[in-house]
């Protein structure tokens, strides 16, 4: 996801199958997922993901260097499995033509992979940068070197960015928003209970760490840490909560140009724009005006000096992954053992891919494509895509709370719908992007700087929807709201995941239902705020804007009740929009779903029916064994409910499951009639 763009992703996103090795090749064939992790000492109607899939953890124990492990992470280690041997040939040859996607890859990967060469340099790599932050002599300097920072990839303070005008969406404009932020949540900066509390203790303790190994003495690294902690908290303080963030009417202010200027006198904007190429601005977004003022007000604040420590800071932290391990252990000591709960740190050659597929992906996936996804499996996807939109379609003109009106407005949007399928018919052109064998930081600082120059030349121009959003090796699928599309990479359509082999069941259960999801996207709380064309309008009656809130926050009340671990609960209104989202992509999926052979002629298989091999699929996708700490952080800051009650909760909302497994009125897994929700 590229800064504030509102694409709604899948995230954890799926695995057909809860696990399989080449042995069961066959097997998946005609059962689709392995009964062995049922747990048939729950009933269905008392807990179902305990029933489905309770016993896969026992199968699935979290590998030492994972924070979870999660039926969708098969997939991920196959793909790994598939890029590295790709990168690893390419290394190994010294002589592919220069300029070429795979010279490229080959020349990126070998000097990420070249440990002797990066644990020699030590910190040499951002000395020039520490230098030219030592040089800062005045606001006008730091200024400078804050835009200049933002061009090479280094995070300080706010965020720009060029993306689609959410209300003339046609068009890019420049975007302005929050930042400057080293915990991965900002309320941990300011919330008062145990563990936000230990979190900033141990931040503190960290970047005091880190600063030590840039050669400062104990006194001075404390005193350094204090001042980023200071700044950092400041900064908390004037941003946005996630919830906030989560409306999209409240982060879109556009303003002029001299506007912009009037509510932030402190930040020399014509200095900012000029070092990063950009002239003649007129508009822009800035999606959190309050702390855009305080970050003016901030600069005056603290001292040039304090600033120059804060610059320090987010070089180091940016940069740490790529340098000798003093700096990678300590990043690992507490982004990974501490927050997430991760034993150890991955393999070498998997964090090194991880960076080329967050840089240089579409170079990679290219290659990747080329192996692993023939024209075939584009249009079987294609196949199941239409029947969810036809599905979709059939509901919403049977829905028994929305006016005519607003119906005819609703199918117009969904028949507008773009679908993107496995790989983009357009590659991006690398070609004035340099990749050589010298340095993996230079090769790191030289691909954000081009993607960095890349996004800043569509300022003004019309939106390429030709474009991605993702790689076509990600496991993920998204929606945008800005250009009313559905995205799903050649990542996720394969096997396990989409097994055109496997019965209608299990794929509508897990694909199917992943369609349906990203469709309804376009429909929940923040999606409905959006026309056909991608423009924030309200196209809604005021009775049906008020029936839908009605119906949303009955299923914020319902997660707002599940406890996940400890005193930790979902949090209803941050993560409603992928609640609706499973809700929708759920019902509109069995829709489809019942007009398929299988369900017509109800033949077992393991001893369930269709129907229920359809939820049960849906389970297993979610199948998850997660430590304690990342779940916590799970918790907090992703839009995403957890495992148990994502699978759990929309189902306690569907008359289709109560029917499928015999739930009578009075189990747990099925709401009172009056608590039901139903939206799509």
């Amino acid at each position: 996801m590229k800064g504030k763009s509102f694409v709604f992703c899948f995230l954890m996103v799926i695995s057909l199958t809860p696990s399989f090795n080449a042995k069961d090749n066959l097997r998946q064939k005609t059962t689709g997922f392995d009964v062995r992790v049922l747990d048939r000492n729950v009933l269905p109607s008392h807990n179902f993901y305990q029933f489905a899939v309770g016993n896969w953890a026992n199968y699935n124990p979290i590998p030492d260097d994972k924070t979870r492990w999660v039926s969708f992470s098969i997939l991920e280690e196959q793909n790994n499995k598939i890029l590295k041997e790709l990168v690893e040939e390419l290394a190994a040859n010294k002589n592919l033509q220069k300029g070429s996607a795979r010279q490229k890859i080959g020349d990126f990967f070998a000097t990420g992979m070249d440990s002797i060469r990066i644990e020699k340099l030590g910190y040499n790599p951002i000395k020039p940068y520490l230098q030219q932050i030592d040089n800062i002599n005045n606001k006008k300097d730091l200024i400078e070197t804050i835009a200049e920072f933002h061009l090479t990839g280094f995070p300080a303070l706010f965020n720009f960015f060029v993306n689609a005008d959410a209300k003339r969406s046609k068009i890019n404009i420049g975007i302005i928003s929050q930042g400057g932020l080293g915990l991965p949540d900002v309320e941990y900066y300011t919330k008062d209970d145990e563990r936000s509390r230990e979190i900033r203790e141990k931040y503190t303790e960290h970047i005091a760490n880190m600063f030590r190994l840039i050669d400062n003495d104990e006194s001075t690294a404390n005193r350094y840490s204090r001042i980023v902690m200071n700044i950092e908290t400041e900064l908390a303080k004037v941003s946005n909560t996630r919830l906030e963030n989560r409306d999209p009417h409240k982060t879109y202010n556009k303003m002029t140009y001299d506007k912009l200027k009037s509510i932030s006198e402190e930040i020399d904007w014509d200095i900012y724009f000029k070092k990063i190429g950009i002239d003649n601005i007129e508009l822009v977004v800035v999606n959190q005006p309050n702390f855009i003022k305080g970050v003016s007000k901030l600069m005056s604040k603290f001292s040039l000096n304090d600033w120059k420590v804060y610059l320090k800071w987010n070089v180091l932290r940016s940069s740490a992954s790529a340098l000798s391990s003093p700096f990678v252990n300590e990043q690992f000591e507490f982004e990974g053992k501490f927050l997430r709960g991760q034993k150890v740190i991955e393999p070498r050659w998997k964090r090194v891919l991880s960076v080329l597929n967050r840089t240089v992906g579409e170079l990679l996936g290219q290659l990747y494509v080329a192996k692993v996804f023939p024209p075939e499996s584009k249009e079987k996807a294609k196949l199941i895509v239409n029947n969810l939109l036809i599905a979709m379609e059939e509901r919403i003109k049977n829905l028994d709370w929305m006016s005519e009106e607003t119906k005819q407005r609703a199918l117009k949007k969904l028949s507008t719908f773009g679908v993107k399928i496995g790989y983009p018919d357009k590659w991006k052109d690398h070609s004035e992007l340099e990749i050589a064998r010298d340095s993996y930081f230079k090769n790191i600082r030289r691909a954000l700087e081009w993607a960095r120059k890349e996004n800043l030349k569509k300022l003004g121009k019309p939106v390429d929807k030709s474009e991605w959003g993702m790689t076509p090796q990600t496991v993920n699928a998204f929606y945008s709201p800005t250009r009313n599309e559905i995205t799903f990479p050649a990542g996720i359509l394969q096997p396990p995941f989409f097994n055109p082999d496997a019965d209608d069941a299990i794929n509508y259960g897990a694909m199917g239902a992943v369609i349906g999801h990203e469709i309804t996207h376009g429909f929940d709380d923040q999606g409905r705020k959006y026309d056909e064309d991608g423009n924030i309008k309200d196209w809604w009656t005021k009775e049906d804007d008020e029936k839908f809130k009605e119906r949303a926050q009955k299923l914020v009340e319902q997660y707002n009740n599940f406890v996940v671990i400890d005193t930790f609960r979902v949090n209803g209104a941050l993560t409603l929009g992928e609640n609706i989202a499973d809700l929708g992509g759920l019902t509109v999926s069995f829709t489809a779903f019942k007009k398929t052979e299988q369900y017509r002629k109800g033949e077992l298989i393991d001893g369930f029916t269709p129907a229920q091999r359809f939820f049960l699929s849906w389970a297993q996708v979610w199948a998850t064994n997660i430590r304690p700490e990342a779940l916590k952080l799970q918790v907090k800051t992703d839009v995403h409910s957890p495992a148990v009650q994502r699978v759990n909760g929309p189902l306690m909302n569907m008359p289709e499951f109560f029917e499928a497994f015999d739930v009578k009125p009075g189990d747990p897994m099925r709401n009172p009639d009056e608590k039901i929700v139903k939206i799509w």
